[in-house]
């Protein structure tokens, strides 16, 4: 799908609204204007492990299909699989069993994609424990490998784009990583959160953009300060939100954009509609500043589906 009238379509993340009911918040979303949802999996919205998920999951994607709204699906729940361990276990963690509880985990995230028509699922790497070998070749890199390696032959089986999100701090944590890795991984695309690129990574945010332009499966764009992992609203950090917008103008990306402000979820009455209007000023300001870029409007568009 590609932005109506040459505009982008935005969506909000669940993990910033836990404070709401999901349909409470579906609702609150589509009456502000977003154009999608970003469904962080998780013990507050739509838990995957309590009774009756496929039933569950068919009566959201008749919800979703009233109110209007796309879906990207987002796996980062923090206390999920393991109550005492955050993010725990992941693709490099070392015991098998722990690998392997995180790899149905994800499967069961693109059933549920695959459920809704989600446009992607989003999903990363972990953080390796001290001692590991995290060399190219060496035993992260390895477990890492196998694990996304069968996410994306899954996924491709269920129809759903399987999107990497490079993380600070783990074993792949910017774009550079993800491109080794799709290297190792064919199929596999980029789940792009800008702000990242202000905490790790040689790139700026747009350029982050341009350069990866055929490899967008799902992209965030919160605003960071520079050197912190810190998710903010639109200017309460570094970003320069109108250039990172006008790109995805400029190599016409279609799929979702979303913000994920999971601190934020006492303010979301008020940071909703806020963050919203922020986006489509910066919107229309990128877009004047990439007007007189002709070469990009011939990039391969990243929607997902």
């Amino acid at each position: 799908m590609t932005p109506a009238a040459g505009g982008l379509r935005y969506a909000y993340n669940t993990n910033g609204m836990t404070s709401h009911r999901l349909d409470d918040a579906l609702a609150l979303l589509a009456d502000t204007g977003y154009d999608g949802v970003a469904l962080t999996v998780d013990v507050a919205h739509h838990d995957p492990f309590a009774p009756r998920l496929a039933l569950r999951t068919a009566a959201l994607a008749r919800r979703l299909d009233r109110l209007g709204l796309g879906s990207t699906v987002e796996t980062g729940a923090r206390f999920l699989l393991d109550p005492r361990r955050k993010h725990e276990p992941t693709l490099v963690t070392a015991d098998p069993a722990g690998r392997a509880r995180r790899l149905a985990f994800l499967r069961l995230c693109v059933d549920v994609a695959a459920d809704l028509g989600a446009e992607a699922v989003s999903f990363w790497a972990g953080v390796p424990a001290p001692g590991t070998d995290v060399s190219p070749g060496g035993t992260a890199w390895g477990h890492l490998t196998e694990g996304v390696g069968a996410v994306v032959a899954y996924a491709a089986e269920r129809g759903v784009a399987a999107a990497f999100e490079p993380e600070p701090g783990m074993l792949v944590e910017d774009c550079a990583g993800f491109s080794r890795l799709a290297a190792l991984v064919p199929g596999l695309r980029l789940a792009l959160d800008t702000g990242h690129c202000l905490v790790s990574g040689d790139l700026t945010p747009d350029q982050a953009v341009l350069r990866h332009a055929g490899d967008l499966g799902a992209v965030a764009v919160e605003d960071m300060p520079y050197g912190r992992h810190e998710h903010r609203a639109p200017g309460e950090g570094d970003m320069d939100l109108p250039a990172v917008l006008g790109a995805l103008r400029a190599v016409r990306y279609g799929g979702l954009v979303s913000l994920e402000l999971s601190r934020d979820a006492h303010r979301a009455d008020v940071l909703v509609p806020r963050a919203l209007e922020a986006l489509r000023r910066a919107e229309r300001a990128g877009a004047e500043g990439f007007r007189d870029v002709p070469a990009l409007h011939g990039a391969a568009p990243g929607s997902a589906r």
